[in-house]
């Protein structure tokens, strides 16, 4: 089953009918406690989440040994810097490169290239009905998938989009038992790409999306609402952790609060000055993840 919907996008009850569905076609630095000790490799295997990665950092050390060398050096060259703090600019330059690729490089992983609305949705019939009709087929056809989805109003993805132009990219904080796992958010066109802090570090411009959320504008002024579903690769993320990459967009992207979207601005125009813990702390206090911090008390009723 689904994860968890947003419900702040006005998700909302099924339709039984689904004649008007197609079938589907199928990051910045770490916390010093998860970074740990040390220097080179051996450092970063101390990090939690080094398992989950060591096939694609074992790979790169055969192939490029002098890359690996290379991205270890900047790796160290992070750690020197003040607890909490982030000199990004070559770390922006990489994410740069890699939204450059988006556009041109083969899909990789099991993703579709060049997803389009109409590969999933019969686009001219479901015209003649009303948006809460297109809500409920839509929600009701992804109930029953292990994936994210949304409705989006439309004024809602108006500012996210708006907000996007500006600043392409963020870092987003995933709660794990551990601590946290850094992922970053890329916008290509409609498309909203994640990568997880530890392949950046490795593989750089070439590491591969192992979420991609997509959103389709086609029904927004006609309707007044955008459609989005998603893609991941299941050997990293799961539905609730994907569900919260997913609503962490709408945390910091749709916000009314100018303090939390200054983050945002911060990471992609003042690089310097960008303070990763302030993102956890943003996190903590909307309460987002939260299930998934095993033996953490909600305080929420």
């Amino acid at each position: 089953m689904a994860g968890p919907l947003l419900q702040a996008w006005g998700l909302g009850a099924a339709l039984r009918s689904r004649a008007a569905l197609r079938p589907l076609g199928l990051l910045a630095p770490p916390c010093r406690e998860l970074a740990g000790p040390g220097s080179g490799e051996a450092a970063l295997e101390e990090n939690p989440f080094y398992g989950k990665y060591r096939h694609k950092i074992q790979e790169l050390r055969r192939s490029s040994p002098d890359v690996f060398e290379s991205r270890m050096e900047k790796r160290n060259e992070v750690k020197k810097q003040p607890v909490g703090y982030s000199n990004q600019g070559e770390f922006i330059r990489c994410m740069e490169e890699k939204a450059e690729g988006l556009g041109t490089k083969t899909s990789k992983g099991g993703f579709t290239k060049d997803k389009t609305l109409d590969s999933i949705l019969n686009v001219e019939m479901v015209k003649e009905k009303s948006a809460e009709e297109i809500k409920e087929i839509w929600n009701q056809y992804f109930s029953a998938k292990d994936t994210v989805y949304a409705v989006i109003p439309a004024e809602k993805f108006d500012l996210i989009w708006k907000r996007a132009q500006k600043c392409p990219s963020f870092l987003y904080a995933l709660p794990r038992k551990e601590g946290y796992e850094f992922f970053v958010g890329q916008w290509s066109g409609t498309e909203l790409h994640f990568t997880s802090l530890i392949n950046i570090q490795t593989q750089g411009e070439t590491a591969p999306s192992q979420l991609v959320l997509y959103h389709y504008p086609e029904l927004q002024k006609e309707k007044g609402i955008v459609l989005m579903t998603a893609e991941m690769d299941s050997k990293f993320l799961v539905v609730h952790e994907a569900q919260c990459l997913a609503n962490q967009v709408q945390l910091f992207y749709a916000t009314d609060r100018s303090r939390t979207y200054e983050l945002v601005e911060t990471f992609n125009h003042r690089s310097s000055e960008f303070k990763y813990m302030s993102v956890i702390a943003e996190l903590e206090q909307s309460g987002l993840g939260r299930e998934l911090r095993p033996g953490q008390v909600s305080d929420k009723s």
